[in-house]
């Protein structure tokens, strides 16, 4: 996985609540095994018709919006506790994805994939929203070592709460297996001194 520190980025708005894991990824495209390819797929019944036409209204179509970061609706990614959802929002590109309140299942997913997600109030969600209503080329900041984000139109920030373990892997690039292995030493000699009792 990438280090994460900062990200100054544009951002793609998708002011809906309750998008759950199958408008996210549809179910008839879980049958892979391997992460790659699932960004193509992102939101695919909502991108695109039923002849394969790109959907021209849907913000993923719409050259104005562009960015590493998603910023959604409250109650993101909920429904089925599939990791697909967070290997197509990550797949696509997004680093990022802002919300008020997302599932569980689907947080822990995301930070299990490289993918940060970021709780905010609705009261700074309404203002991002707001804000890249009035100039969709408007930035967000997202600190990850001082847990920060901020909206660069207004100056405003707001602290976001993660798991330590979690942020550590985040910062640093690794995964559970690469955690494990990076402290292999320890867990050797930890290990050593248990079997001299």
């Amino acid at each position: 996985m990438e280090k994460f520190k900062t990200l100054t980025s544009t951002i793609v708005p998708l002011p809906m609540e309750n998008v759950d894991t199958d408008q996210i990824i549809p179910a008839r495209f879980l049958k892979a095994t391997t992460r790659e390819g699932f960004g193509d797929n992102l939101f695919r019944d909502w991108r695109y018709d039923k002849e394969n036409k790109p959907i021209a209204s849907f913000v993923l179509n719409d050259p104005t919006y562009s960015g590493e970061i998603l910023v959604a609706g409250k109650n993101f990614g909920s429904g089925s506790s599939r990791e697909h959802a967070a290997w197509a929002v990550s797949g696509y590109g997004f680093k990022v994805v802002v919300s008020s309140f997302f599932a569980d299942i689907f947080k822990n997913n995301s930070l299990n994939n490289g993918l940060l997600p970021v709780v905010v109030s609705p009261e700074f969600l309404a203002e991002i929203f707001e804000a890249v209503g009035k100039d969709t080329k408007m930035t967000l900041t997202v600190n990850l070592e001082a847990q920060t984000i901020t909206n660069n139109t207004t100056g405003k920030s707001e602290h976001f709460d993660i798991n330590p373990y979690k942020k550590s892997c985040l910062l640093e690039g690794l995964d559970d297996i690469d955690y494990l292995l990076k402290n292999r030493d320890k867990i050797e000699a930890y290990e050593a001194t248990k079997n001299n009792y």
